[in-house]
């Protein structure tokens, strides 16, 4: 599909993108040397040819639906100040993960926890999934209240699934999360009360 766009409040979710227009390149590249990121997930060195890379292989993942990715930026300005996706994505069986990540300038201020919400719904609502997870390490205290104000509830642990320090960690708690509030399996309540059925899955 085409890249969706999604007014989040006070955040706006676009597509990355690197034209004569807007440029997150810089962005790229800051959060793969944060040592904040790079502490919790697997992100590697880059620099500008790397991050033009990167988003070009971010916009051809929306065309195949393979994964859809957005820019959180601040709205005023446009500047991209984290990022939030939808990976691992099976549409035939509803189900992926949602991931996330913040720059030093956006963090403590709700960014990703407004961002994720909105690609939560938009990911039941638009995209008819009935199961989302998402995954952090032990220790990332951040992360995991992020999950917790999403709504996310922990099923168990992974244990040796962060492999890139060097060394093997039990390190990643899934947490699985199903939007099933009312109304027939796997539907969406949206805040009117209406129930949206999941669109028929395409195989």
């Amino acid at each position: 599909m085409e890249p969706v766009e999604i007014n989040a409040g006070l955040w706006y979710l676009r597509a990355l993108r690197c034209d004569d227009r807007v440029d997150d390149r810089p962005a790229v590249v800051a959060s793969s040397g944060d040592p904040e990121i790079l502490r919790w997930r697997h992100r590697p060195p880059a620099d500008p040819a790397d991050a033009e890379a990167y988003i070009r292989r971010r916009s051809g993942e929306w065309l195949r639906d393979e994964r859809y990715s957005w820019a959180v930026c601040e709205p005023t300005t446009g500047e991209m100040l984290g990022e939030v996706e939808i990976a691992d994505l099976d549409l035939c069986h509803g189900t992926a993960e949602v991931a996330c990540l913040a720059l030093p300038a956006a963090r403590g201020r709700g960014m990703i926890t407004t961002a994720l919400s909105a690609v939560i719904r938009f990911a039941h609502g638009g995209l008819g999934l009935h199961r989302l997870t998402y995954a952090w390490a032990d220790g990332n205290t951040a992360s995991a209240r992020v999950a917790q104000r999403c709504g996310f509830r922990v099923e168990g642990r992974m244990r040796g699934a962060c492999w890139w320090t060097g060394t093997g960690s039990t390190c990643t708690s899934p947490a699985g999360w199903r939007r099933i509030v009312d109304g027939p399996p796997h539907s969406v309540l949206t805040s009117t009360g209406q129930v949206i059925p999941p669109r028929p899955a395409p195989c």
